[in-house]
């Protein structure tokens, strides 16, 4: 139900009650200012994208409050959503008051700051998804961020760190300790530095050389970790290389003689299993023995990935040793890793003329 009167002071009252009863009421100079606010409000009821005003009083810091403690979320995703949503200048700006040019300038403030591209389109979607909740909750009635245009990545192919055979040998070689194994699981199984971290000795199967990965482990507030699920779709059985299987055997025996099947295969000082802060110092020290730079631990598993793809592995294998999700997350990932119709081209024409070359040879000889 909606109406406009006139008011003894010459103004013009628009009133409507929404969907729970509620009245609402603004008061205009002119009569058509008053019925196309009723007609915007009116569409709204209708599409389905009415908010109440009233709702929207709230604060993005206190929407997100709200909202994220209802939220089921892994400690390490609880992180990232606390970072982006801490970092926005219009924390203290109520929800129904945020327009676009806020999250513009908020973009715009962190490619100044020389944040990267990959980091400022996380923080932008994280942020994102805050707004979206609050629209599909009726909170405000549009998201501020649709059409933002954020700083180009760069392409995979040239961003995509993959470390030599040679790099990979120098860190073996210098890691020491029970950091080696860690290693070997990361560059010749792909793991995950979570994933690597919670492995128990019974995971590992020696006789038929296949490893499975069931847990990881993730930090959480301070020095603390908690043991999880592998990351959607990343329960795996992973294939593992007769001379992977040598070097943790040999890990069990040296750093973990008479553990059981349950036991951390890797602990740190107090005999828990290592987390991230841990295993960055470990990284840090085998990087600086081996005298190797640019690239991460994870990169290691892009060792591991391009290893598959160059013995001839279909896009279907390297996504299940890899635990991805969906064969497009491992296409999004390593497609340009994967030869193409040139290579193709090359290769069958090198194979003919091989072929022809050494017919020819046959031919002189025969002669």
């Amino acid at each position: 139900m909606a109406s406009i009167q006139r008011r003894a002071d010459g103004k013009w009252r628009a009133r409507y009650r929404d969907e729970a009863g509620s009245e609402h009421a603004r008061h205009f100079d002119r009569k058509v200012d008053a019925q196309a606010w009723l007609d915007q409000v009116t569409a709204a009821l209708v599409t389905g994208t009415y908010a109440d005003p009233r709702r929207g009083r709230i604060t993005f810091e206190q929407f997100y409050a709200s909202w994220s403690e209802r939220q089921i979320w892994a400690p390490g995703t609880r992180l990232a959503m606390d970072l982006a949503a801490g970092s926005v200048p219009f924390a203290g700006v109520p929800m129904l008051r945020i327009r676009r040019s806020h999250v513009e300038a908020w973009v715009k403030s962190m490619d100044n700051r020389g944040l990267a591209a990959g980091t400022v389109h996380t923080r932008f979607g994280n942020v994102r998804s805050a707004f979206r909740a609050a629209v599909a909750d009726r909170v405000i009635g549009e998201d501020p961020c649709s059409g933002i245009l954020l700083p180009k990545r760069r392409r995979q192919e040239v961003a995509m760190q993959v470390p030599t055979a040679e790099q990979v040998g120098a860190l073996l070689a210098r890691a020491g300790g029970q950091f080696t194994a860690y290693l070997g699981f990361c560059a010749f199984a792909g793991l995950r530095l979570g994933e690597a971290s919670g492995l128990q000795i019974g995971d590992v199967d020696f006789l038929r050389r296949t490893l499975r990965v069931r847990r990881q482990v993730q930090r959480t507030t301070g020095h603390g970790f908690e043991v999880r699920a592998p990351k959607y779709g990343s329960e795996r059985d992973v294939f593992l290389a007769p001379g992977l299987v040598e070097l943790v055997a040999s890990h069990v025996e040296t750093h973990r003689p008479g553990c059981g099947p349950e036991d951390w295969l890797f602990v740190n000082q107090g005999g828990d299993p290592p987390h991230q802060n841990t295993v960055g110092h470990w990284w840090r020290q085998a990087r600086s023995r081996a005298s190797v730079e640019g690239f991460t631990l994870h990169d290691l598993r892009h060792y591991y990935a391009s290893g598959l793809i160059a013995a001839g592995c279909d896009v279907v294998t390297v996504q299940h040793a890899l635990g991805h999700a969906s064969a497009t997350t491992t296409l999004s990932t390593y497609a340009h890793l994967w030869p193409n119709a040139e290579d193709r081209t090359r290769a069958a024409a090198e194979g003919m003329l091989s072929a022809a070359l050494a017919d020819s040879l046959r031919t002189e000889e025969a002669n």
